[in-house]
């Protein structure tokens, strides 16, 4: 079973990297999801652009995303149910809290052009992506997500914490893991919390 990752807003695929390492007995897929190809970088853009790449998948996915890779990993339960084996959702939202995005957006403002190039996007790019997931809000399609449902959430991630806890609650197949003293880049803080999860999958599907 192939497992897709997929990272945050402000990361790279190499965010996964220690996750990886731990698991490489596993079919890994970690795509870029702000490579920039000349066309508005939009919430919808990147979501139809994973659905091109996995649109002739053998099998399932096992697919793990991490915040706005999270969104874009029940999105995809939400719309191809039968195509997702089983989802991690790591500091993940299920709607949107708009006060959130507008401060991180103005975070984005304050911040050099500079410091976006480590994403390979532009400022601008970034600033729109956010602004475009500002009105998500899947409470009314959570019921279609019927797959085996793994939500983290680090022990310091308060803004993500209660809607962890609410999600777990929602999903009728979802398990709850809190990671002590980690915060919301568990790729990054506690891979290993995350890799322990996925082997798990890797394992469960392996013998079935």
């Amino acid at each position: 079973m192939r497992t897709v990752l997929l990272h945050g807003l402000g990361q790279t695929a190499q965010d996964w990297g220690g996750v990886t390492a731990l698991i490489p007995s596993c079919d890994i897929d970690c795509p870029e999801l702000f490579v920039s190809t000349g066309d508005e970088l939009v919430y919808s853009r990147i979501r139809d652009e994973l659905e091109r790449r996995y649109a002739d998948a053998a099998e399932p996915l096992c697919i793990c995303g991490l915040s706005l890779g999270a969104l874009f990993a029940m999105d995809f339960a939400i719309r191809h149910g039968d195509r997702v084996a089983s989802l991690i959702l790591i500091g993940a939202q299920y709607k949107i809290p708009r006060l959130i995005i507008d401060l991180q957006n103005l975070l984005f403002r304050c911040m050099p052009r500079a410091a976006f190039k480590g994403m390979g996007v532009s400022k601008s790019d970034v600033i729109g992506l956010a602004q475009s997931i500002r009105s998500l809000d899947f409470t009314p399609h959570l019921h279609r997500i019927a797959c085996p449902t793994a939500i983290l959430c680090g022990e310091k991630d308060k803004a993500n914490l209660k809607a962890s806890r609410e999600l777990s609650e929602l999903l009728p197949q979802a398990t709850l893991h809190i990671v002590p003293k980690a915060g919301h880049e568990l790729n990054r803080e506690a891979p290993d919390a995350i890799a322990k999860v996925l082997l798990k999958n890797c394992n469960r599907h392996a013998t079935a």
